[in-house]
């Protein structure tokens, strides 16, 4: 006797699709072309920073298809796919590239990278570009909140998995696909779909390739529907979907992905990053630098507790031991007892943190080695990033720190000023002079107007 299961007449996928079919680039909010625009500038600044390091020059190694797309920083230029996976791996290479709160997953190193590939080669319209970052963004942002922390939980990398999907939707979008396409694609997307998080174990560099990866085969995706294949419409919420394969459940909320799609963006509410680490350390380090500012030495300190998010010890705080002293220096930027630890040393935590030499600073170890952590209940994580340091101090006293938000997000965001001086700073740490920064921001400033020319970032 064989069992079947009913399916619905009009699948997730196929009510996104029908929504995404709907957008237009000149209809997005003010707010949304914005953050776009944000996008646009933290990205390129972030792959200009990546240029030169050892994992960069990896992925160029490992690319052999030659083609009119930039990866940008280089004069070489490659296939829509491989600009698509050199500049994603990029983005995301120092882990100082966007985070949506309520995730969290990392979607500009994702999306623009997949859009401006799919753009250089098949469609060059600024408006298409945008279009195409926003929808995808909105995707990918939404996808996240479908059955939140499940996909961690699970054993994976949240951006991996819903950044093939939203680079899917906005290379689609960029394209012109019709809603019958977005659903292949979507359908398509998700066969791609990968990451697992043992990167955590020794500090491996697989973190860094999955948005490159995401972005590479959104791009196949898109392209193969255009071209007819054919993909699952249940693909989201089927018996062997992306949310069992992925997070173990059928059972989302996929009304937060469909059901006011188009009106309410959450795009708006992306978050910048102050610190070139994990994000949910971020709040951390400014408790450190604020206890600090009190005028406390490191060595006053007996120990420090911090509360913590349930969610995030597995990334963050565990094995304890290894994560007060990190191998190397991307193991670092995991290490919230590591980087809060530098935070309070160093008065901050730069690119410069992360250095062989910086990882072994003794002063920064010593103090590492007297933090732990308590699990809050009522952390209200995955929905905003919090901090908290109580110091207990050898002379008895206690001081205490809280950070009600991550600073750079939603409730304190950072400016277009501040991103641009950002971007200044990244593409300095990669080689460029201040007037060669200065005339990509304002290129940068017009990509949307006009035709997508991205040879003002190579070389």
């Amino acid at each position: 006797m064989s069992m079947t299961t009913k399916l619905p007449a009009t699948s997730v996928a196929e009510q996104l699709a029908q929504r995404i079919a709907l957008q237009r680039a000149d209809r997005l909010p003010a707010a949304v072309r914005q953050k776009c625009e944000d996008l646009l500038i933290d990205v390129a600044g972030l792959c200009v920073t990546a240029r030169n390091e050892d994992y960069i020059k990896s992925a160029l190694a490992g690319c052999d298809d030659e083609g009119p797309c930039t990866a940008l920083g280089h004069s070489r230029t490659f296939s829509a796919a491989s600009a698509a996976f050199i500049n994603g791996t990029a983005a995301h290479g120092e882990d100082f590239d966007d985070t949506f709160e309520g995730g969290p997953v990392h979607a500009g190193a994702v999306i623009v990278p997949a859009v401006l590939a799919a753009c250089e080669r098949h469609r060059p319209e600024g408006s298409a570009a945008l279009l195409g970052i926003a929808v995808g963004t909105e995707v990918m942002c939404r996808l996240s909140t479908v059955a939140p922390k499940a996909v961690h939980k699970a054993g994976f990398h949240p951006t991996a998995i819903f950044g093939v999907m939203g680079a899917a939707a906005g290379v689609g979008a960029t394209l012109g696909l019709n809603a019958k396409q977005v659903v292949d694609a979507l359908g398509i997307a998700a066969s791609f779909a990968g990451g697992i998080i043992e990167y955590l174990a020794e500090g491996a560099w697989t973190k860094r390739l999955h948005p490159g990866w995401a972005a590479q085969s959104g791009v196949r995706a898109a392209l193969l529907a255009r071209g007819g294949f054919f993909g699952p419409r249940t693909v989201f919420e089927g018996v062997h979907g992306l949310f069992h394969g992925f997070a173990h459940t059928t059972q989302g909320d996929f009304d937060a992905l469909t059901g006011d799609f188009g009106k309410h963006w959450v795009t708006e509410t992306l978050a910048f990053k102050p610190y070139p680490c994990g994000t949910m350390a971020h709040p951390y380090i400014d408790c450190a630098k604020r206890l600090a500012a009190h005028g406390i030495k490191p060595g006053e300190i007996k120990e420090l507790i911090c509360e913590v998010a349930e969610g995030t010890v597995h990334r963050l705080w565990e094995p304890l031991a290894d994560k007060q002293r990190p191998p190397n220096g991307y193991a670092a930027k995991f290490s919230t007892p590591f980087l809060l630890a530098t935070g309070f040393v160093h008065g901050g935590v730069g690119l410069d943190a992360f250095t062989e030499q910086a990882v072994r600073d003794k002063e920064v170890l010593t103090l590492a080695s007297k933090v732990r952590y308590v699990i809050d209940p009522d952390n209200p994580y995955p929905n905003n990033f919090t901090g908290h340091i109580r110091a207990v101090l050898n002379d008895g006293r206690v001081v205490e720190e809280r950070q009600p938000h991550f600073r750079g997000g939603a409730h304190e965001p950072l400016a277009r000023a501040d991103i641009e001086e950002k971007f200044v700073l990244n593409v300095r740490h990669g080689g460029w002079d201040d007037k060669r920064a200065t005339s990509a921001l304002k290129q940068l400033a017009k990509l949307y107007d006009g035709k997508i020319d991205l040879t003002f970032l190579r070389g």
